[in-house]
This record gives C-alpha cells, structure tokens and sequence, in this order.
C-alpha cells in the first residue's frame, strides 16, 4: 500500500511539473511570439489578421484545416508585390481566440465575412482557399457573390467526400478527433511542448515514442509533419511550435473534424456562381473523377480554368508558391482589366 501512495504521489508530481512547464513556456512564447498582425473583435471573440501591400483588389487567403496563417507567408509576401494580401488564423488556431461554437463551414464564413468588415477591408475580393480553405471560399462566394471578384482553388477539397463517410472514413475522422483531443490533454500537462523542443533539438527516440502512444504512429508521422513545416520559411518554425504546444491548437482541429460531415452537407447545396472567374489547381495524387468535377466546375464559370500541376502534391502553395501566386496575379490583372472596360 505504501509502494502504491508513493507512485500516485510520484505521479501527481510529475502531472503538476507538467502543468507548470506548460504555464512558464506558453507565457515564455507569447513574449517572443507576439502577433504579427492585428487582433479584431468580431462580437466578443478576436480573429489574427495579418496583411501586407495596398493595392486593390485584396486578397483573402483562407488555410486548410488545421493551419494557420503562417501556411501562406511565402505566397502573401509575394501577392503583397502587386495588391493587398491578406491572411488569418479562424477562431483556436494561430494567435486567434479559441473558438467557443460548431465549427460548420457556415459558421466560419460568416466569422470572415464579419472580420473583413470589422477590420474595414472593401470589396471586392479575390478568395484564395487551400483544402478545407477551397470549401470555405466556395460557401462564401454563394453567400456574399456581390462582395466577390475571382475565386482560386488550391487542390479543394471536394463538396461532397464527407456528405456520407464510408466505414473506413468514418473511422478515420473519429480517430483523427480522438488524436485531436488526446493532443489537447497532452498539452495541458507539457509532453507536447517537451517532445517538440526535444525534436527541435535533435533527439529522436523521446518525440517518436510519444507519437507512437499518441497516435499508433512513430517514425513516418513525425517525418510527415516536419517534412511540410521544413516547406515554409525558417523563421516561421519555431511560432508554429509554440502554437501547437497550445491545447486550444488541438481543440480548435478536433471541433473542425467533428464539423466536417456538417460542413459538406451545406457544401454540397451549393454552386458558383456562373459571374464569378475561377482558377482551381490541382495536385497529382487526384483521382480522374476528382479531375473530371474541377474541368466541369471551371466550364460553368464565365472564366473558368483549372490546371493539373502534375509534380506537386497536396500542399501546391508550400511545394512550388510560384505557380500559386502566378495563378493570384493572374486573376488579379484580369479582375482590373474588366473593371476598366466597364468603366462609361
């Protein structure tokens, strides 16, 4: 009996270590990690924006479903060259405010649509979406298509692929969920932030370990995540460490997974607008029926174009920016040559 106190002693000390690990580190980085944007109230909650440039029209870029702006430093500070680029973290992701309702697609545009207007950037827009970002610029071009000038898809993801999970994707979102809120827990008590300062600082066995217990994953999951966070700009490394040592980094993923099934059913009624000019890329691992509904989405598009980049894989923006901004100027120029000829 002794033996067995002494080890729930021993192990209530240790989670209290943690804690206060916790604590000392998130209070450490939001000293050297202060936004780089502004924080906007949009009605009791701020969301992070960052912009750069001045020109018209903006450029709202919108991230996939667990990344932050910092996904988009590259492409925004080349946009930033010839227009207004702008960038956010939604609500419990980056330096934004956690998010406190049902992350449905619905939800999230309408948070956009406030902070654009809170943070007074006018239309018209030229929406950028990544992944789940794609979903999102979508909805929101069918809710607001006044406030809209071009539409680019990066690799979208696709309406309907979580409107009726097969078994095999509903296992696969319910243990992305499980992940996601175990993290969360693991946060709060350090061993995050302990096994991502223990990675950043060369070690291999401790992070690995505890991947494998987090996530049943060891060596090829953590090669994975530091392969596409090695993609973007050396400086950016170490705030998204801070940010995902956060428990509200986890929170904020698990509430937009279990949204998901939601947020394509709403996608799924939807449909662009014919008026409005869509560039949608995609990566070479998409399947030919995939391809076959982005060439009939750009058909039905009085500009429409989509175009295969046939070497890069989901994540075009952090593979090959250059296409990805090519593509934004594009639609950018095009944008101020139509306003000029409907000029009397």
């Amino acid at each position: 009996m002794t033996i067995f106190i002494a080890i729930i002693v021993f192990l209530l000390l240790l989670v209290l270590c943690g804690v206060a690990y916790q604590a000392i580190g998130a209070a450490r980085d939001r000293g050297r990690f202060p936004a780089p944007g502004r924080m906007v109230d949009i009605g009791g909650r701020r969301l992070h924006l960052i912009e750069s440039g001045g020109e018209r029209p903006a450029v709202i870029l919108e991230s996939g479903i667990s990344a932050s702006c910092l996904n988009w430093t590259r492409v925004r500070t080349e946009v930033a060259r010839f227009t207004l680029a702008c960038a956010y973290d939604r609500a419990g992701l980056g330096w934004s405010d956690p998010a406190d309702s049902p992350r449905l697609a619905s939800r999230l545009v309408d948070e956009l649509h406030a902070l654009l207007g809170a943070a007074g950037i006018a239309p018209p827009y030229v929406l950028v979406g990544h992944s789940f970002g794609g979903l999102l610029v979508s909805m929101y071009t069918v809710r607001y298509p006044d406030e809209l000038a071009g539409l680019v898809l990066v690799d979208p993801l696709a309406s309907r692929e979580w409107l009726r999970p097969t078994p095999e994707q509903s296992r696969m979102l319910g243990r992305g969920i499980t992940l996601a809120r175990r993290g969360a827990w693991l946060a709060r008590m350090g061993m995050v932030r302990f096994a991502l300062a223990r990675l950043t600082g060369g070690a291999r066995r401790v992070p690995k370990r505890i991947a494998r217990l987090t996530s049943g994953a060891g060596e090829s999951f953590l090669a994975r995540i530091v392969g596409e966070v090695g993609k973007m700009p050396p400086e950016v490394w170490p705030m998204i460490q801070a940010h995902w040592c956060l428990p509200k980094s986890f929170e904020g993923l698990a509430a937009a997974l279990e949204g998901l099934p939601g947020s394509s059913a709403e996608a799924a009624r939807i449909e662009l607008p014919h008026a409005i000019p869509v560039t949608i890329l995609s990566a070479k691992h998409c399947t030919p029926a995939e391809l076959s509904e982005r060439e009939a989405m750009a058909a039905k598009s009085v500009r429409g174009r989509h175009i295969v980049a046939a070497n890069y894989g989901h994540w075009i923006h952090l593979d090959e920016p250059d296409l990805v901004v090519e593509t934004i100027y594009e639609m950018v120029e095009s944008v101020r040559a139509s306003k000029v000829q409907s000029r009397p």
